[in-house]
């Protein structure tokens, strides 16, 4: 009997459908697998290129989770039992995106969810850490069986990164800034090696034992985990919390001027205080030596 495989996703730029084409590729072309494929839509898509007002007009209801209308799950989606689902997902201000959110909070997706296997695959600039953790809440919500996390970044400096994949995301060009910087996102051949990702799963889904696949898929360089990074993110959901909330209230041209702080708060957040706080990583580093083994150790894992 063929293994039943579910693959769900959403994708703007394209990216992440890439490294679902790599990812899936295996599982494709085994004549013992089935593998259906959901891509969400939502009732009111999402710009890209996206527009300054639309961009940080999803700030506060992706951070604090908000559900948007997403349009009805196919019957045949919903009709099916899967051996296993494959989630893909990216982060938009430090949260799971709203369409994946969106999903995750459906009223109909527990019928797809519950007692099923999932492994979680993002796509992301760096700082997955918190979203993960906020995926884990909404897969437990809908008895879902986390199995295994495969997270891709891009793996450019910090302060780069966040200068490329702005302009990808104004422009929809992905191309070098100044013609000297990395090209903004995921880089190609970390795309094209995830293609690995998906024979160990395969052998999982052979053997139908899943014991062992997060141990294996670390080996294999599934996930990153910087410390400093999830230091950010831990300050960075503190702030942003507050912003989203304080936003969250506004309206009209009061929204639009808070929007405004809020973009400024983000250009002295990457430019002045992540330094700062990197600096101060660093010097202390010795001292959190066991604080950070064990923060690697936990982000690696799916508990």
């Amino acid at each position: 009997m063929k293994s039943n495989v579910l693959v769900v996703y959403y994708s703007q730029s394209g990216q992440l459908k890439e490294i679902v084409d790599q990812t899936t590729y295996d599982l494709i072309h085994h004549q013992e697998i089935k593998v259906s494929t959901y891509k969400i839509e939502m009732e009111e898509e999402f710009p890209f290129p996206w527009d300054f007002y639309s961009f940080f007009n999803a700030f506060p209801d992706s951070f604090l989770q908000k559900q948007k209308r997403i349009k009805p799950i196919p019957t045949e989606i919903l009709n099916q039992k899967y051996d296993l689902i494959l989630l893909y997902y990216q982060v938009w201000f430090l949260s799971p995106s709203i369409p994946i959110n969106s999903f995750l909070k459906d009223h109909q997706t527990q019928q797809i969810l519950e007692n099923t296997k999932v492994i979680t695959i993002s796509g992301s600039r760096n700082m997955w850490f918190l979203a993960q953790e906020k995926i884990k809440v909404l897969l437990k919500k809908n008895n879902a069986i986390l199995t295994g996390n495969i997270a891709l970044v891009d793996h450019s400096p910090n302060l780069i990164s966040a200068m490329t994949i702005v302009n990808w995301m104004f422009s929809g060009v992905k191309k070098r800034m100044f013609n000297l910087l990395p090209l903004p996102g995921i880089s190609q051949k970390t795309i094209e090696e995830s293609r690995r990702f998906g024979k160990i799963i395969l052998t999982s889904i052979q053997n139908n034992n899943y014991s062992n696949l997060q141990e294996k898929l670390v080996q294999f360089g599934a996930v990153t985990v910087k410390p400093f990074l999830i230091s950010v993110d831990k300050k960075g959901n503190r702030m942003f919390k507050i912003w989203s909330k304080i936003i969250e209230t506004k309206e009209g041209k009061q929204r639009e001027k808070y929007l405004k702080f809020f973009y400024y708060y983000l250009i002295l957040a990457i430019w002045i205080l992540s330094p700062i706080v990197n600096l101060l990583y660093i010097i202390f580093y010795p001292f959190n030596y066991f604080k950070y083994k064990k923060q690697v150790k936990y982000f690696q894992g799916i508990e």
